[in-house]
């Protein structure tokens, strides 16, 4: 497995050889210069084909500029994880890339199957048979975040990546288990996973964690899967300490899904605060999903919207504009399964992020506002 992690010094020579991002291309988050934007491997159909291009678009991005890729265990059946393991080799072995440069983020909870779909004698053989998981231990729709269950997919992960480190990995959407176990049951079992992960980062296994979510952060308080950030974070101080390593989130935000921005959905000293408020005062850095909505957003712009995004020639374009030029998000991750997307993708890196008044503009459209 190719050793090393992401460091300060190697992001921060990657960005020196990357002169036509703009400037504020570079954001410091975890103590490293990373790219406003990043690679998403979410969607795509379960195939060679498939793997192929993703493996190409990974060496792609780490030539243009990208630096943060970002997958799962569940990706199309660990397939992702594999893909950019293969592109990522090949690009440190071209000299495109050295390991120290690049961020590589996944995820473990759901049971992810092994090229394909999970069978149960696949189940059986590869989890109870083995006292990785026993009763209890797995939520519908086939969701874990057991102790033994998340080291196991941090080893596989790291497996499937070719890699001894893997910089951030987050318990994948573990809002799922709090409308079945109930609140006080999901923050004991998040505190007993997070414990887990202080000894992968211990054992050097992985350099940080978080928690990727849909729900979680974004809903009302109140509501079926909603998660406070306060109580999240406490739940890492109880497993690691003062100096614990959850560090990062992950969350949902588009132009049809701004809820992480404007709505207030967490308290902070007495006031409902929005996700990105309460993680920036919380010390928190921020990746977002789906910026394009899985395409949904494509071609449904207006000429005045459009208009809004200077210099940007395509809606994915406005998307990932709008994503990273939010305050308090370090990238969103656009998917990037073919080389054309990422090409287009990197023309957004060349320009600087939309000004304070341009942004406005945008939410006031948003808001319906004249």
């Amino acid at each position: 497995m190719i050793p090393g992690k992401a460091t300060p010094q190697g992001t921060a020579l990657y960005a020196t050889k990357h002169p036509a991002a703009h400037a504020q291309h570079w954001r410091a988050a975890l103590g490293l210069s990373i790219s406003s934007v990043g690679m998403g491997t979410y969607l795509g159909n379960a195939d060679p084909v498939t793997d192929g291009k993703y493996a190409a678009a990974t060496g792609k991005a780490l030539s243009l500029g990208f630096n943060v890729l970002d997958s799962a265990a569940n990706y199309r059946y660990q397939r992702s994880e594999r893909n950019i393991g293969t592109g990522l080799k090949k690009a440190i072995d071209e000299g495109i890339v050295t390991r120290d440069q690049v961020v590589l983020c996944s995820k473990g909870g759901f049971i992810p199957g092994d090229w394909g779909p999970p069978t149960r004698e696949w189940f059986q053989e590869t989890y109870v048979k083995s006292g990785i998981l026993g009763a209890g231990d797995v939520v519908e729709p086939g969701h874990s975040m057991a102790p033994k269950y998340l080291k196991h997919e941090v080893d596989q992960s790291r497996k499937n990546l070719g890699v001894e480190t893997i910089d951030v990995y987050h318990v994948h959407n573990p809002e799922t288990q709090l409308p079945v176990v109930g609140p006080e049951d999901y923050y004991k079992r998040l505190t007993e996973a997070f414990r887990a992960l202080e000894e992968c980062a211990a054992e050097g296994k992985i350099q940080w964690y978080g928690t990727a979510t849909w729900h979680a952060y974004r809903v009302p308080a109140g509501t079926e899967a909603a998660v406070s950030l306060d109580k999240t974070v406490a739940c890492a101080r109880a497993a690691g300490g003062e100096n614990h390593r959850f560090r990062v989130l992950q969350l949902p935000f588009n132009l049809a899904m701004p809820e992480a921005r404007l709505s207030p959905t967490q308290e902070r000293d007495g006031a409902e605060v929005s996700a990105l408020e309460a993680a920036e005062a919380l010390g928190l850095t921020v990746f977002t999903s789906v910026p394009l909505m899985q395409a949904q957003l494509l071609g449904r712009f207006s000429k005045e919207f459009k208009a809004k995004f200077p210099g940007l020639d395509t809606d994915a374009q406005r998307c990932i504009q709008f994503a990273r030029s939010t305050p308090g998000i370090a990238a969103p991750l656009p998917g990037m399964k073919t080389l054309d997307h990422v090409v287009e993708n990197a023309k957004v890196a060349v320009l600087p992020p939309l000004t304070p008044d341009e942004y406005a503009g945008v939410l006031s459209i948003l808001r319906g506002q004249p």
